[in-house]
């Protein structure tokens, strides 16, 4: 029976602070043993990061090198949503989805094409950071690395006093003035453009004192005008439908139009966008005061108009980041608890709340 032995002058392996090194066996290629997987040596004919020798491992098919040089960048799809705004308050327009940027598919937000994939750094940390949907507010913004989306501009509404909708990833509803009001649009709250094409802008109100507000925009789709006869508040835009996870889900909807009370002349609610929109709410004056629906958790969907009177608008949605990348890339080393999945050869990284991915 073969015995494998330590020799003292080589390695101690009960000495604290011993100074002695493993020597492992070595030669060229053309003496290597007979191959069992898991076998180690040092070859003379390799070199790596200038020496004149490295190890290798035999991996049960061939010899390979242990390379201690830094692994190549590679790339990255990724998924960026902000989140969604608030509805108006008292029967108040739908608030705009969070902005929604994606390289996944063929299509980003606000109908643009889908941006170029992420190039990951081994060993750098890259943050994700999560915007929060807005309440009685725009939503916030979400990053991921050097990228952001913005967050959804914020519905009109009566009480409290914000007639005019706020501009944002997808723009607020409009609220009517007695001669209607436009909705606001996909950009900046300055009025400056977006980086680049995130949502659609908010649906306009109706002409008439009868609370026919305008939908939220969506990343997919402007929100739906209010209309008379019947009197009608807009629906929240349609959201975009991204298989960054393996399966279609649809994201970024806008908020639905807040209304008073169905059958009479103060008009019926709009539903909420595909895609996590709250619908807007209804109430009958007096009392009324029911909120509008929230937008759903890491969807980025707009919040819901409220009703009348003072219903306050929804919150809206908070955002997400999403990462895909190659398996036989990802390093395992994350922070904040996201939820990691697999889908083929790939590696899906969802952040639902701020975290690190150490590339």
């Amino acid at each position: 029976m073969a015995t494998t032995k330590v020799i003292p002058g080589v390695l101690d392996l009960n000495a604290t602070g011993a100074d002695k090194g493993l020597k492992m066996p070595s030669g060229t290629e053309f003496n290597r043993p007979t191959e069992v997987i898991g076998q180690i040596r040092n070859n003379t004919n390799e070199s790596n990061q200038s020496s004149a020798s490295c190890m290798e491992y035999y991996n049960g098919t061939s010899w390979q090198v242990i390379n201690n040089n830094q692994l190549p960048p590679y790339s990255a799809d990724w998924l960026i949503i902000a989140g969604g705004a608030s509805g108006g308050s008292d029967y108040g327009a739908g608030g705009g989805a969070g902005g929604l940027r994606t390289s996944y598919g063929s299509t980003s937000g606000g109908g643009g094409a889908a941006e170029s994939p992420l190039t990951l750094q081994s060993n750098i940390v890259y943050t994700a950071t999560i915007g929060a949907g807005g309440s009685n507010a725009n939503g916030t913004a979400t990053s991921f690395s050097t990228i952001s989306s913005y967050g959804g501009g914020r519905g009109g509404g009566f009480n409290p006093s914000a007639s005019t909708p706020f501009n944002g990833g997808s723009g607020g509803g409009g609220f009517y003035i007695y001669n209607g009001g436009n909705g606001a649009a996909s950009a900046q709250t300055n009025g400056q453009p977006l980086p680049a094409p995130q949502g659609y802008k908010g649906g306009n109100s109706g002409g008439g004192n009868a609370g026919e507000q305008g939908g939220g925009g969506g990343a997919a789709g402007a929100g739906q005008n209010g209309v008379g006869g019947p009197t009608r508040s807009g629906d929240g835009g349609p959201g975009l439908a991204v298989s960054i996870t393996g399966s279609s889900v649809a994201y970024a909807g806008g908020g639905g139009g807040g209304g008073r009370n169905p059958g009479s002349t103060y008009g019926f609610n709009g539903s909420g966008g595909v895609g996590g929109g709250g619908s807007g709410s209804y109430g009958t004056y007096p009392p009324g005061g029911i909120p509008g629906g929230a937008g759903t958790a890491n969807t980025g969907g707009g919040g819901g108009g409220g009703g009348a009177a003072s219903g306050a608008g929804g919150t809206g949605g908070s955002g997400v980041v999403i990462i895909r990348i190659p398996t036989n890339r990802y390093t395992g080393t994350v922070t904040g608890s996201p939820t990691v999945t697999t889908d083929g050869s790939d590696t899906i990284i969802t952040f639902t709340g701020t975290g690190t991915y150490t590339a």
